[in-house]
């Protein structure tokens, strides 16, 4: 075993040195901080007669702070490396964290030690006096008003939880990378563009197949959907990725997710009823801006309501271009991306690929800082010689106008086996002030973009600039944040529906002309982005947006409807649920072996169950916001500035909502996000 001194995790004061850490240093470290946590707690509660901040909440913090820094480089590692020997490590932590996480939501002296401070009548500034406020809440959600056999339920409930979506999670990544398919004809190819065959090309090189080798991963999945030509090819990869972690498709049963949803589903129900909710939905809304689920469903029945018909319209005229075109009679799931494609560039003359060659990573990235730096009045640059998990991943630092680092990042782009699919941003450690010292916040910012290939730096598309620009708005929301006391800084403490209003606003820049001259420059030339093609790009930016719509309501009626109706005398009712909201909000025809939510790991496994509301949501606050500078200049520097200030600096130390005003002067309006859209604002009234 490993001596204390000599592990890593343990003995790490800085950034983590990933180079050093193995699997076996992880359970030694975690067992030993929690010993120290728990004992120190201990101790500290034993000896305080008149508990204050700077005799209780500060060194706790200091304590759950070092626990955080060990753990985030673990649970990093296992979604962008993942093997066994770490998976192993990381699940035998996982129960161990959760008890100790419920045994400290469940001590009866911490909470009146904190209610104490709450209560003293201490001069306490106004985000202490959030972070005590949150702690509250969170220990009466944590089940501390229970009596003891409904404690000891809750914690049994806390921690199968725990392991449940991680399997779930796990599972999905093992049936992604199980499955491929080697093409040995490239006719087979035909209509894919050839930055996606060569990527094919050099994925069966790099995995000794002999021909061009098609994987589920995004930047190979997505093509075959988008642009192959042979029907049958994009319906077999199509069923291949929606019947992941299921019951059916090429792998049926062999990861599948059904019994894990199914017991989340009763878990989380179970949970919410010991605490008095009446659903998990209500449950959930205990830490959001919205306040009661049938807010929440209004909210998106309206949304509903307002696009559906647009919808309804684009899809007829999908079908008819692609009845007209191919002669189709039918048109599938499998067949959708594909025609619209074919239809957006009839229509508007413009593809992704076409803009593909003007969006070098080599000046994708540069750009990105240019534009936030013109926008918050701040500078960014790499910094080399950092250890690092992957060779692809670089190492960045922000610092103010007058050179203050304000904070740091890792940048993480590409696809790669063993790494979990989408997109996001993660802390690496928090904001905090330790005595005169301060720990500047460092993020992880992770994406699977497509490689480069050969010579060539990676191309992206448009929607992945978007993608890119959104995880870099929770980078800053994370890393600019000035308030010192970890709960409540950056991202942390936040609400949850409001989390995603910084990532949501930043993408705004990615259609503007004067923001794109500073991302784009084709590989080989330099040139801009023609004045034409910006033109068509703007033209086609809402082609079929209410389809987009539609599926992203479906995607959040469902979460919504899951976790609020569930009944335990009848189960999850998931496809039930979900066929349900598919005749009432989708137009998109669906096949019977769609297995759609044994793959929704944002829900199952992630932290939007009953919240994947949250990105529409957010999504009206972001359009609202951005709408000041559409009236002000898109670079305004006082605007930028106010924005900054009162959004990205304040962190979770005010409600999301008082911010928000703080910032734009009143609460806001949905008719930015429908303009936006593209949706008819008299129509949908």
């Amino acid at each position: 075993m490993t001596e204390p001194s000599q592990n890593p995790l343990l003995a790490m004061d800085g950034l983590p040195p990933f180079s050093q850490i193995r699997p076996e240093h992880v359970e030694p470290a975690v067992d030993t901080l929690l010993a120290e946590n728990r004992a120190r707690i201990a101790a500290l509660l034993d000896s305080l007669e008149t508990p204050t901040w700077d005799t209780l909440v500060a060194p706790i913090e200091e304590w759950e702070d070092r626990l955080s820094r060990a753990w985030s480089p673990v649970a990093h590692l296992n979604a962008v490396m993942n093997n066994e020997a770490l998976r192993a490590a990381y699940n035998a932590c996982l129960p161990k964290l959760s008890d100790y996480a419920t045994e400290m939501g469940q001590n009866e002296r911490l909470f009146r030690a904190y209610e104490a401070v709450a209560t003293s009548g201490e001069p306490l500034d106004e985000a202490q006096r959030k972070v005590l406020e949150n702690a509250l809440r969170d220990l009466r959600l944590s089940g501390i008003d229970l009596p003891a056999e409904q404690k000891a339920r809750f914690k049994e409930i806390s921690q199968e939880l725990t392991q449940l979506t991680s399997r779930f999670e796990e599972n999905v990544l093992d049936a992604t990378n199980a499955w491929s398919k080697e093409v040995a004809d490239e006719a087979q190819l035909a209509g894919m563009p050839q930055s996606a065959r060569d990527l094919a090309r050099q994925t069966g090189e790099q995995r000794g197949a002999t021909g061009w080798l098609l994987t589920l991963d995004f930047p190979s999945y997505y093509p075959v959907l988008t642009y192959a030509d042979d029907r049958a090819l994009r319906r077999e990869l199509y069923e291949a990725y929606h019947t992941r972690a299921s019951d059916r498709g090429p792998h049926a049963g062999q990861w599948d997710n059904g019994q894990v949803m199914e017991r989340i589903l009763a878990l989380r129900h179970e949970l919410a009823r010991l605490l008095g909710f009446a659903s998990y939905a209500e449950r959930s809304l205990a830490k959001k801006m919205a306040r009661t689920p049938p807010q929440v469903m209004t909210f998106l029945e309206d949304l509903a309501r307002r696009s559906r018909p647009q919808a309804e319209r684009e899809m007829a005229e999908l079908a008819a271009f692609a009845r007209e075109r191919d002669g189709l009679a039918t048109l599938e799931a499998w067949d959708v991306a594909y025609y619209s494609e074919k239809l957006r560039q009839q229509r508007y003359a413009v593809s992704q690929e076409e803009i593909r060659p003007y969006l070098p990573v080599t000046r994708v990235v540069p750009g990105l800082f240019a534009v936030v730096e013109r926008l918050f009045g701040v500078r960014i640059g790499e910094v080399t010689g950092v250890d690092v998990w992957h060779p692809d991943v670089r190492f960045y630092e922000i610092r103010g106008a007058d050179g203050e680092l304000r904070g740091q990042f890792y940048l993480d782009l590409y696809a790669r086996p063993k790494k979990r699919g989408g997109a996001w941003m993660d802390d690496c450690r928090g904001r905090m002030r330790h005595g005169d010292r301060l720990q500047t916040p460092v993020a992880y910012l992770t994406c699977n973009f497509t490689p480069p290939v050969g010579e060539q730096p990676s191309l992206l598309t448009h929607d992945e600039v978007e993608t890119l620009f959104h995880e870099f708005g929770h980078g800053l929301h994370h890393m600019l944040t000035r308030i010192d006391y970890p709960p409540v800084a950056g991202i942390s403490g936040v609400a949850w529906d409001a989390v995603e209003l910084p990532s949501q606003f930043l993408e705004n820049w990615c259609w503007e002309r004067e923001a794109l001259d500073l991302i784009s420059g084709h590989h080989a030339t330099g040139a801009p982005i023609p004045e034409d093609l910006y033109a068509r790009m703007k033209a086609a930016k809402n082609f079929q947006s209410a389809m987009q719509m539609a599926r992203q309501l479906e995607f959040s009626l469902f979460d919504f409807r899951l976790h609020l109706e569930y009944d335990p005398a009848r189960g999850g009712r998931v496809y039930e649920v979900l066929d349900d909201v598919r005749r009432r909000v989708a137009v998109v025809r669906y096949p019977e072996f769609n297995r759609m939510p044994h793959g929704f790991s944002h829900i199952f496994a992630g932290g939007y169950a009953a919240g994947y509301y949250s990105y529409k949501w957010a999504e009206v606050l972001s359009a609202d916001a951005f709408s000041l500078f559409e009236e002000r200049g898109v670079f305004d520097p006082d605007t930028g500035r106010s924005f900054r200030e009162h959004i990205l600096e304040r962190g979770g130390s005010r409600d999301a909502m008082e911010l928000f005003v703080a910032f734009r002067g009143r609460e806001p309006r949905i008719d930015a996000l429908l303009r936006h859209s593209g949706i008819d604002v008299a129509e949908a009234a």
